[in-house]
């Protein structure tokens, strides 16, 4: 049966044009990076701008779980995406689609392909915060992306984020510096993801993936990375991380669309992103 993900065009609208041969940004284009996190479902990403797909307009390939691609720039626009498992054939019906989508110029985005808390595959839209962080500081941002019930983030053996849902974020800015990071269930301390161990470059925002199912004991994280949140002065000597227990979370902003979508050719590399 085709899954269909009716999508509204509200202020937050997202669609996903993955023009990865675009030559140029324009001032007010979008960027983009979309992010797999369905554990065992090799896909091919498709984009039209009507409600069927041909082979000519697949816009990912043999995309695979755990890779973030790298973010790409867009034109604000409608479109419809159709993801399908790797080598379907497109005219039959989709895995997962999204109609009618919308994303506003000048938007920074991630679109992440994941499971719901109930293990279901569905797409979910994140803004996300590139406003500038202060000199010496790092911007880390935790996602709940996993068919898993309520979790908590740990550093050093205890929780810093608390309580966080599927599909909810939390966010602080602190030192750049190096921490180690793991995800238990909420309430408890054994993890289920972890420890990693994040560098949290000055300028940044690391922004870090729960993805998989709790009941088949496949989580993982995937990570992403967003450069040029600089303020001034940089350049401030950085150490190791301490998450600051009165953090500052960033709201997704209104996004309760689903989307990925585009019109154009495949043209840039995606990069695997493992923990």
């Amino acid at each position: 049966m085709r899954r269909v993900i009716a999508v509204c065009a509200a202020t937050a609208a997202v669609a996903l044009p993955l023009v990865l041969t675009t030559p140029a940004a324009a001032a007010d284009d979008a960027k983009v990076t979309v992010v797999h996190g369905v554990p065992g479902l090799t896909v091919d990403v498709y984009g039209s701008a009507d409600e069927t797909y041909t082979a000519e307009e697949a816009l990912l390939q043999d995309f695979e779980p755990g890779t973030v691609t790298d973010p790409v720039d867009l034109p604000g626009g409608t479109y419809n995406l159709a993801v399908f498992p790797a080598g379907a054939d497109p005219s039959g019906d989709p895995a997962i689609e999204a109609t009618g989508v919308e994303v506003p110029a000048g938007a920074n985005l991630s679109v992440v392909a994941h499971l719901n808390a109930s293990g279901d595959p569905v797409l979910a839209a994140f803004a996300n915060d590139v406003d500038p962080v202060a000199a010496g500081q790092a911007r880390l941002v935790v996602r709940h992306t996993a068919a898993a019930p309520a979790v908590d983030i740990l550093a050093g053996g205890k929780p810093v984020f608390s309580g966080l849902t599927n599909p909810k974020e939390d966010s602080a800015d602190l030192p750049a510096g190096s921490v180690s990071a793991a995800v238990a269930l909420a309430g408890t301390t054994d993890p289920v993801i972890g420890p990693a161990d994040l560098d949290l470059k000055e300028g940044t925002s690391t922004i870090v993936y729960a993805y998989g199912s709790a009941e088949d004991a496949n989580l993982a994280l995937a990570v992403q990375t967003i450069g040029g949140l600089h303020s001034s002065p940089s350049g401030v000597p950085s150490g190791t991380a301490e998450l600051p227990a009165d953090r500052t979370p960033f709201a997704l902003a209104g996004i309760a669309l689903l989307a990925l979508v585009a019109a154009g050719a495949m043209g840039r590399r995606a990069q695997r992103v493992r923990a």
